[in-house]
């Protein structure tokens, strides 16, 4: 299954809700929606890119005079919507759209965040107000280190670390940015069941077309095997996180 039909596929059953999964970081050093709404005003206009099932963002929707979720997938802007229902706010709204050429006009939002999903620097200038803000948060090529060496591949298997950070900190500073700040956490993971690492498995991207090739399953039982603790399963979770101010 290609990268867009494994997220619609998400989108339509899941949303990118992980709600339900067992596992707990030690070394995590920030929470970057909780970092979005830390330092905002209540009249800021917030854009965030690539929204998926919208869970992490109403969140913090209170925070914010108006909130845009966009994702490019149409499963995830109706499973966000779907979740805006279960709300009583009337200031927020999903749309289906990329972040390659965002729909609205130049200033039009305060801040802009984009987790995990990737975008347009060019753009992201462009809509942002001046004194305005941009977010990110990325996953960084040695995430799950250990899971994508015991199958193989994986996500980024293979890439230098630090080449994404260094392609959008290039990308940003080209649009104009030249106010940047970085950082980066390598964190211990620890997934309490392997039901949570097979969740992970089937509804991310770590392993591609995971369960589709022979001997994935007993890849898994002998991963478990060799990294159990009395934690729960233990792996990485690796991110580095960009903020751009205008």
């Amino acid at each position: 299954m290609n990268g867009e039909r494994f997220y619609e596929a998400v989108g339509k059953a899941n949303g990118w809700d992980f709600s339900r999964l067992r596992s707990r970081a030690e070394g995590g050093l920030w929470d970057f929606y909780q970092l979005v709404a830390e330092n905002a005003q209540s009249s800021d206009r917030l854009l965030d890119i690539g929204t998926g099932g919208g869970e992490k963002v109403l969140e913090i929707a209170a925070s914010f005079s108006t909130v845009t979720g966009i994702d490019r997938s149409k499963a995830m802007i109706e499973t966000a919507k779907a979740n805006l229902a279960k709300t009583d706010f009337s200031h927020v709204c999903f749309l289906e759209a990329s972040s390659e050429t965002l729909p609205f006009r130049e200033s039009s939002f305060d801040r802009l965040s984009s987790r995990h999903a990737p975008f347009n620097a060019k753009e992201i200038w462009r809509v942002l107000k001046k004194g305005g803000t941009f977010y990110t948060q990325q996953v960084s090529e040695a995430d799950k280190a250990n899971l994508k060496d015991a199958f193989g591949r994986g996500q980024s298997f293979g890439e230098r670390d630090g080449e994404l950070r260094d392609a959008y900190e290039r990308d940003l500073a080209a649009a104009g940015f030249s106010e940047m700040e970085i950082r980066e956490y390598d964190a211990v993971e620890y997934l309490e069941r392997r039901e949570d690492l097979l969740f992970l498995l089937l509804h991310t991207p770590i392993i591609p077309s995971f369960g589709e090739q022979e001997g994935d399953f007993d890849r898994l039982q002998e991963f478990i095997e060799q990294n159990q603790t009395g934690k729960g399963i233990r792996t990485n979770s690796k991110r580095f996180l960009i903020i751009a101010k205008k």
